[in-house]
């Protein structure tokens, strides 16, 4: 008999993927859109779970992160400045096996420059998931509660003006604000960006 999470599971995957199939269709618009400054940056790639005991989800994470650039990110000059004026992001991230997180996710995200062609990134924003909030028996992690505190950093490399690697570590959880558990949710893994 099949686990009862997993046919639950079916229903909740179904409104994640097509989520995250809304947002591969508006990443998808024209580049004439794009040239407008509707889309800066758009990444896809996949993220697995570095928990261990509880904390660990089985499976890969394929992502999809879209960044806009309402504020002039991109233009800023100056600390101070580049602080003020952060990059938007959302996105989701769908779960391959039954003790996975779905994730859909957003906020603010800052760049510094190494070089011309290394940089570094921090995030950080909201998720909504689909995942267990208490101790009901499932394997994966207890996250007490369906909206949590998410935070990433990356390190990536340019190929050209338009195509770039990043490495990522990001982390989720309540920050004990939940009347719950707090297992969080920590990924790493590769996202290949295109910046429009």
């Amino acid at each position: 008999m099949a686990h009862p999470r997993s046919f639950a599971g079916q229903g909740k995957f179904s409104h994640f993927a097509v989520a995250l199939l809304f947002s591969t269709g508006l990443a998808g618009a024209s580049q004439a859109e794009a040239a407008e400054g509707i889309f800066d940056e758009m990444r896809f790639g996949a993220t697995t779970s570095i928990g261990n005991g509880d904390n660990h989800e089985s499976g890969v994470f394929p992502s999809f992160t879209i960044f806009f650039d309402p504020l002039g990110a991109g233009s800023a000059t100056g600390i101070a400045e580049k602080l003020l004026r952060p990059r938007i992001h959302a996105g989701a991230s769908i779960a391959t096996s039954s003790s996975g997180v779905n994730e859909v996710y957003g906020g603010f995200s800052w760049n510094a420059d190494l070089t011309e062609r290394l940089f570094l990134e921090l995030g950080v924003g909201a998720t909504v998931h689909d995942g267990d909030l208490n101790d009901d028996g499932t394997s994966g992690p207890k996250l007490g509660c369906r909206l949590l505190f998410r935070e990433y950093a990356a390190a990536g490399y340019r190929f050209d003006n338009h195509w770039n690697l990043s490495a990522t570590l990001e982390h989720a959880s309540n920050a004990d604000l939940c009347n719950g558990p707090n297992d969080g949710l920590t990924r790493a893994g590769l996202m290949l960006g295109y910046k429009f």
